[in-house]
């Protein structure tokens, strides 16, 4: 009987690499709730169990940093931001350089998600108007959301696991992790100039993007509560109850029906991540944990590099949130455990850079791209991918090397 509920585990782990199952109408959200169904249905948890097992921490924070993205959405705050940055971009490489970094910064705050959302319909509409290829500014896109993201507990789904996990503080987590970020950025910029320099050589650029649509009282109760959610984290707050701190004082509204706002929360995300939640618990029942932990403890004997290898190895093979999730009994027991933690989130954060299927960030842009009649393909993004995710793993496992 373990062993039907081990194949369940690793089938359920594989569709969710894959993101389908060929021949069938299922995304990861489905697939992870069937999988978990099944495998409390073979008895590998009893069903209050596998409801403990769902982490309502992750889920809320998960759902206030929704509210609140969906409000600066409709207000137009995320439109407003990016045609502002992209005025000040007169030549291609100023251009570059301005998305790789906005689009890095927002995400720290805001979810790589969400930004690039926002930036790729905008960077297709700068190129064109530029007579520019939109090819590199796309590939800066995805690779500077996934970059910026490192730096904070909020900045990506993967962060919050291991934000809520270990219990590192808001602070702390950003102390450590924002330098990684911010020269993983120059890394973006660096690697993605010298492939397309080219396209990329020195000329005029008009950059005049449409003037957004802007509900203003909307946009300044939303900045307040954006302002509410970074103070409470800095003040030392939980970050799930910070923003659902944010979240409330959005929700008390006379003029925005919740409906408009509940239409643009990720409900598919909250679901995934609950069947995900109970498939981990699965793997840690059957023992399929503890097989990891020994995998890792042999290869973790070479420190940090180890654990950045096998967390950006594991975040390639089933993504980098079951990665995060299998990682985690493991973590605690290892030495420097709050060092270690730090690892997984970059290490897990900067693998999704390298290929195309890394991360939800770059399905995104590749798919807003196609909706465009722009073709991102795996080869053509893999050759930006694999040096930004190299060097910038080297760049994180250095300075976690060195901070105390």
């Amino acid at each position: 009987m373990n062993g039907l509920r081990i194949a369940i585990v690793v089938l359920t782990l594989a569709g969710i690499a894959l993101g389908a199952i060929p021949g069938l109408r299922m995304n990861r959200a489905t697939i992870a709730v069937v999988g978990a169904t099944l495998f409390i249905v073979a008895g590998g948890l009893g069903f209050e169990d596998a409801l403990g097992a769902i982490d309502l921490d992750t889920i809320a924070l998960l759902f206030g940093m929704m509210v609140l993205n969906a409000n600066l959405r409709i207000a137009g705050f995320f439109d407003l931001v990016a045609g502002r940055l992209a005025r000040h971009a007169h030549s291609p490489r100023t251009l570059l350089a301005v998305v790789t970094f906005s689009a890095g910064t927002l995400s720290a705050i805001f979810l790589n998600d969400t930004i690039v959302l926002v930036f790729t319909p905008l960077v297709l509409e700068l190129a064109r108007a530029g007579g520019l290829p939109p090819m590199p500014f796309l590939v800066a896109v995805a690779t500077a959301a996934n970059v910026g993201s490192v730096a904070t507990i909020i900045g990506n789904p993967q962060n919050m696991l291991v934000g809520v996990a270990s219990g590192i503080g808001f602070l702390r987590f950003f102390a450590v992790l924002a330098p990684v970020a911010v020269v993983g950025l120059g890394v973006v910029w660096l690697v993605i100039y010298v492939l397309y320099r080219s396209d990329l050589a020195p000329r005029l650029v008009a950059t005049r993007p449409p003037e957004p649509k802007v509900y203003r009282p909307l946009l300044w109760k939303s900045t307040v509560a954006t302002a509410a959610l970074l103070l409470a984290l800095v003040a030392g707050v939980t970050p799930p109850l910070a923003a659902l701190i944010a979240a409330s004082l959005l929700l008390v509204t006379r003029r925005l029906a919740p409906e408009h706002v509940f239409q643009e929360i990720d409900w598919g995300l909250l679901v995934f991540f609950c069947g995900l939640f109970v498939v981990s618990r699965g793997a840690e029942t059957t023992g399929m944990s503890a097989a990891l932990f020994g995998w890792l403890r042999a290869t973790v004997g070479a420190g940090l590099p180890g654990l950045a290898t096998v967390t950006a190895v594991l975040s390639n093979v089933v993504s980098n949130v079951p990665a995060v999730l299998l990682l985690e009994p493991t973590i605690p027991t290892l030495p420097a455990p709050e060092r270690a933690w730090l690892t997984v989130a970059m290490a897990s954060t900067l693998a999704g850079n390298l290929t195309l299927l890394g991360s939800v960030a770059n399905l995104i842009v590749a798919e807003s791209a196609r909706r465009e009649g722009v073709r991102l393909g795996f080869a053509e993004y893999l050759r930006a991918g694999v040096p930004i995710t190299l060097a910038t793993l080297a760049v994180g496992v250095g300075w976690l090397l060195l901070v105390p």
